[in-house]
């Protein structure tokens, strides 16, 4: 049974690292500084950053060891989740973002009216670390 659920663990690991990558991709194709690294081609561990404009920063590092999402502006830490809070934090990104290209596809230009979006909503309704 634990082996099982190691290697379950390890293909949940490895499933995040990569829709990490793909969020990163999507945030720089839209102008956001965004960035997904992972140490060695086995994804079991990644470090995402990505800016939102005015020194907002969020960072999500997931490993075998856990998972943590840390919201900063201004070099201090407006918040920080663990675990399956981290996740639905980053669901709520991955949500407006979704909401940001779609309201982009709906106008001409897309940057501005997407980044102000997205810079408002981030980290809103949660508590501070």
């Amino acid at each position: 049974m634990f082996l099982r659920l190691a290697n379950e663990h390890r293909q949940f690991v490895q499933d995040l690292v990569m829709n990490l990558k793909a969020l990163a991709v999507v945030l720089e194709r839209h102008g956001y500084p965004a960035s997904c690294y992972t140490c060695g081609d086995q994804m079991n561990s990644a470090s995402f950053m990505v800016s939102l404009g005015d020194n907002h920063l969020i960072r999500f590092l997931v490993s075998d060891y856990g998972i943590t999402w840390t919201e900063m502006r201004d070099d201090r830490e407006l918040m920080k989740l663990e675990g399956a809070e981290a996740i639905n934090q980053l669901e709520e990104l991955a949500t407006l973002v979704k909401k940001s290209l779609q309201k982009s596809r709906d106008t001409e230009y897309s940057s501005p009216t997407g980044k102000r979006l997205l810079q408002k909503s981030s980290g809103r309704g949660k508590t501070q670390a």
